[in-house]
């Protein structure tokens, strides 16, 4: 087989599901904005500053890692910072070659300089329209999707699943928790997952990165999940090639994995790219679908993350294909819309690299 290179890949069509808008910032843009609001930084430099957020990232120490965090959601609580940040995520993914991508963000933590709930997803809704429509004119076109995340620590979810549902046909395709995953269960939320389902709205849960298998079987069989954030810990279900009860659940119902392999090395949920278990479960035939998480702190994007995967297990452009084909049939649009990516743009790009 021939190498593919990262050159290669760039061109191939992606589908992204697993994305926060809160962890893709571009360093130049964090610094002006900081200015802009009197937030102090630890680099004012934007090439030292991207290099501190991977490094801070890689520390191994969850205090650092979330303090880098405390640095982007500063940043973001006015409607021109929003509005920047989305219509730079559109621009960016797409020049990388997503033609689809579902970003998610917590309204709620951008509301310390007073903007409301709706006001926060008014000027991210615009960041992505103006973000698209200029990415299109310069030749990469791209569909962007929303997902509306509640806390898994605080007691808002129920107020921004209904948040998630008003904004339903303009823009927002789901609901997500996020945020510790040990000792705030998925079922703490039960209520906004239940008036979601009545809703006839798609969720997905983070579960099972951090957390192991108790979390992922609560958010699929108490909760409803219709996909599972991460879900890499499944393989703790998995001994020597036999699944289990959950593992084979998970399977049959082709319940998609947003695996994201730099991140999952990043917290320790893999030690490498090469022992990352996404090599193992496509090998089963889960539904696996590749991520980049967060793009800052990983010092990643889509074309990487695929670069790193075809590098460590051999993997050409059909395995790439069924990754990506696999993401968007896992999308939170509508059926029609789905196909219609994936027969029109997807399978004829990958049919010309492939030639």
């Amino acid at each position: 087989m021939v190498a593919i290179t990262h050159a290669d890949i760039v061109k191939a069509p992606k589908a992204l599901l697993h994305d926060h808008l809160d962890g893709g910032l571009r360093p130049a843009t964090i610094v002006e904005l900081a200015g802009a609001v009197g937030h102090e930084l630890p680099e004012n430099d934007p090439a030292r500053l991207g290099e501190w957020f991977v490094a801070a990232a890689d520390s191994g120490s969850l205090e650092r890692y979330l303090e880098t965090f405390a640095h982007t959601v500063a940043v973001m609580q006015t409607e021109e910072g929003l509005h920047r940040v989305a219509k730079e995520c559109a621009l960016d993914l797409a020049a990388d070659g997503v033609v689809y991508a579902e970003i998610r963000y917590a309204p709620e933590q951008h509301l310390e300089r007073g903007l409301s709930l709706d006001a926060v997803v008014d000027a991210v809704h615009q960041g992505f329209r103006d973000g698209c429509a200029e990415a299109a004119a310069q030749g990469n076109r791209i569909r962007i999707g929303t997902l509306l995340t509640a806390m898994r620590h605080a007691a808002r979810s129920q107020e921004i699943a209904e948040l998630a549902v008003r904004y339903r046909d303009t823009g927002v395709v789901g609901f997500d928790i996020a945020g510790a995953e040990a000792g705030f269960p998925p079922t703490r939320h039960l209520d906004a997952f239940e008036y979601l389902q009545r809703e006839n709205f798609h969720f997905t849960i983070h579960a099972g990165e951090a957390f192991g298998l108790p979390s992922i079987w609560e958010a699929i069989q108490w909760c409803g999940a219709d996909r599972l954030g991460h879900g890499v810990r499944i393989v703790d279900d998995i001994v020597d090639g036999k699944l289990g009860r959950l593992s084979s659940y998970v399977r049959d119902k082709r319940i998609p994995l947003e695996l994201c392999p730099s991140s999952n090395v990043q917290t320790g949920a893999a030690e490498s790219i090469a022992a990352h278990p996404i090599g193992m479960l496509r090998d089963l035939r889960f539904r696996v679908t590749v991520n980049t998480d967060n793009r800052l702190m990983s010092g990643t994007s889509m074309t990487r993350e695929m670069a790193l995967l075809a590098e460590a297990f051999g993997w050409g452009w059909s395995e790439l294909q069924w990754l990506t084909i696999n993401a968007m049939k896992s999308a939170f649009i509508p059926y029609d819309e789905r196909l219609a990516l994936i027969n029109d743009v997807i399978k004829p790009a990958y049919a010309k690299l492939q030639a």
